[in-house]
């Protein structure tokens, strides 16, 4: 897979090389600046074509690396992993991997993940998501620290979030059908890293 990358990228310095010979012989023999934008332009449409080439490699090595092991949710693939860790050390082993604490950004992502966790783990489990209110109580990010959106907190019940300033990370419960809770962030849980594949 690393040859064909390689090949593409020699292609693509070839057409480059050649373009840029034959531009100047087309002026000398009168052509019309028509025949450059021609020219411009397939050579556009090929980089497209490459860089297009390119995501899928990437994706491809991703699905290897982590998708194999996980599971491909639209453009990130989740790795659960059952060994409970405080929510800082879950953090830290999920960004050794290249990846971070998963957070879903839709109803659809949400419940995706729910069955992954729910198929690989069991049906009582709780796993951290890359979500907290550490900095500002009750506003909560993700792991870059912007402000989440999208959010499936369980309101029926116990009107979560509602632990205050000790509950200051975010999980997934498998036991309330996907809904978050917060929980105290030194509390060790299961977790499942996220990974960015395009």
């Amino acid at each position: 897979m690393h040859y064909r990358g390689v090949r593409v990228l020699l292609c693509l310095l070839f057409l480059a090389h050649h373009s840029f010979q034959e531009t100047p012989s087309k002026k000398k023999s009168g052509k019309k600046e028509g025949g450059n934008t021609a020219a411009i332009e397939e050579l556009k449409k090929q980089v497209e074509d490459i860089m297009q080439d390119v995501r899928l490699l990437k994706e491809q090595q991703a699905l290897q690396r982590v998708c194999l092991k996980g599971t491909k949710i639209d453009d990130k693939c989740f790795l659960a992993v059952s060994t409970k860790k405080s929510y800082h050390v879950a953090n830290e082993d999920c960004m050794a991997m290249g990846g971070t604490l998963s957070t879903p950004v839709t109803g659809d992502e949400n419940d995706q993940l729910y069955e992954y966790v729910r198929r690989r783990m069991g049906p009582e489990v709780q796993v951290w998501l890359g979500i907290n209110d550490m900095v500002s109580e009750g506003h909560w990010v993700d792991m870059s620290g912007s402000s989440v959106r999208y959010k499936n907190w369980e309101t029926e019940i116990t009107r979560q979030p509602d632990g205050g300033r000790t509950h200051n990370c975010a999980v997934l419960s498998t036991t309330a059908n996907g809904k978050w809770f917060d929980e105290s962030c030194k509390v060790e849980k299961a977790f499942v890293c996220e990974f960015n594949i395009v």
